[in-house]
């Protein structure tokens, strides 16, 4: 299952920047466990993948998983050996630009152990730091 947009309004994209803090989904809002990135980077649909599976095996078919993240920003790359010039490269991969504080992943009906054992599966998956988080009841 590769992760990719089905339709763009541009082809390629410019690479952007990386600063800031994340501005949306910094905290547990459908299960009950998550992992958070400390760190700021792009993470591959290869990486969120991995960590699905990771997470979905460790369960054996017990909680339930939810993704926070989409790959929707196309990476080119030039073919080996090519000179330098002749327009931008055809699109590689996808990835997903995170900031500091984005939950990446939830899981949920799983006791905490468990919960803190797939998770931490999963983030050896990433090389970006992250950390455990859980859900907090507003009162």
């Amino acid at each position: 299952m590769v992760l990719m947009p089905k339709k763009t309004k541009h082809r390629k994209l410019h690479k952007g920047q990386y600063s800031g803090l994340s501005k949306g989904g910094n905290f547990v809002e459908f299960g009950d466990f998550g992992i958070q990135v400390l760190e700021r980077g792009w993470i591959t649909n290869q990486q969120i993948e991995a960590c699905r599976v990771a997470i979905n095996r460790f369960f054996q078919r017990r909680g339930k998983v939810w993704i926070r993240i989409f790959p929707d920003k196309p990476v080119t790359k030039k073919p080996a050996e090519v000179r330098m010039g002749k327009g931008k490269g055809n699109i590689d991969h996808w990835v997903a630009v995170v900031r500091p504080g984005k939950v990446l992943f939830e899981v949920g009906n799983v006791p905490k152990e468990v919960a803190q054992d797939a998770l931490r599966r999963a983030a050896a998956k990433l090389g970006l730091k992250t950390r455990f988080v859980e859900r907090v009841e507003v009162v």
